[in-house]
């Protein structure tokens, strides 16, 4: 898996990345991070291309309100 500092990072750009979604919208926030996992393990580690693949995964995820 990735060391302590990347997954800091990952953290970070996730609640970057979804700031403005509720914490009660779990699949959302399960989409985002399940991208930028993806893309991380792919070795992926730009934060900017990373925050990218987060926004993408935001705006097709599922919420409580589609």
């Amino acid at each position: 898996m990735f060391d302590t500092a990347t997954t800091a990072i990952l953290r970070a750009i996730l609640d970057e990345v979804c700031e403005s979604v509720s914490r009660r919208e779990i699949g959302a926030r399960t989409q985002v991070a399940s991208k930028i996992l993806e893309a991380a393990t792919r070795g992926e580690l730009s934060t900017d291309a990373l925050s990218q693949v987060g926004r993408e995964a935001l705006s097709r995820a599922p919420t409580m309100w589609r």
